[in-house]
């Protein structure tokens, strides 16, 4: 029975890092809406802004692209191409500079070989096999009381988890770039550096979440293979 225990009650160990997801994805959604209504003094686009910080850092090989979306600004380090959203691209915000700024902090970092980033592009692929082949294994394990898939479930899991944890310095650095390149070079100032600083801390606060969830979701799946093997 404490198996069934377990995989009844369990779900409540989640709940603090659900509430934590939901208010990091309305917090992030409202503060960008806030202060990408704050035009830069500089009357730059983030997409010129992007350019020039690029530039500046010696990296005249890295291309700017848009793509479809809102937030769905990325850096892609295997193609080399910075791309920003619809909603990003052409805006003078400073919300929008401060994305912007932000994925070029990863071009930046993957420049210079951050560890971080390239410890967590070699992760990527074993996370995303891990991710798509845990549930499948538990389940199994489960339903079949075989302990061991259980556990190579548990495993394949631990490295989405580490995925995430690594993630977080990759982003906070990325964003502390962002802020000392815009402050420096002359795109933002004064208040307009604070209000990007709030939304960057606001996007952080979601990788933050994320990774709370995978780690009480393994804590999860440790209490239910240890009540299933008891």
């Amino acid at each position: 029975m404490p198996g069934f225990y377990y995989g009844d009650w369990s779900m409540l160990i989640l709940l603090p890092a659900i509430l934590l997801t939901i208010y990091a994805q309305a917090k992030v959604t409202s503060t960008y809406k806030k202060y990408s209504k704050v035009h830069a003094s500089s009357g730059l686009n983030a997409a010129e802004a992007a350019r020039r910080l690029l530039d500046s850092s010696g990296l005249n090989n890295v291309r700017i692209e848009q793509v479809r979306g809102n937030l769905t600004d990325h850096y892609d380090p295997r193609g080399k191409v910075l791309r920003l959203s619809e909603s990003t691209y052409g805006s003078s915000s400073v919300a929008a500079l401060g994305v912007a700024a932000h994925e070029a902090g990863h071009a930046m970092q993957d420049a210079e070989s951050y560890g971080p980033l390239k410890f967590r592009g070699f992760l990527a692929p074993v996370a995303q096999f891990g991710s798509s082949a845990a549930w499948v294994l538990i389940i199994l394990g489960l339903a079949l009381s075989a302990f061991n898939l259980i556990g190579i479930g548990i495993i394949c899991f631990g490295a989405v988890v580490l995925f995430q944890v690594v993630t977080l310095p990759v982003e906070l650095n990325a964003s502390n770039r962002a802020l000392l390149a815009l402050e420096s070079g002359g795109f933002l100032g004064g208040e307009e550096i604070a209000q990007t600083n709030k939304v960057l801390r606001a996007a952080a606060l979601t990788y933050i979440a994320a990774a709370l969830v995978s780690i009480l979701q393994l804590l999860r799946l440790l209490m239910i293979f240890s009540g299933r093997r008891h």
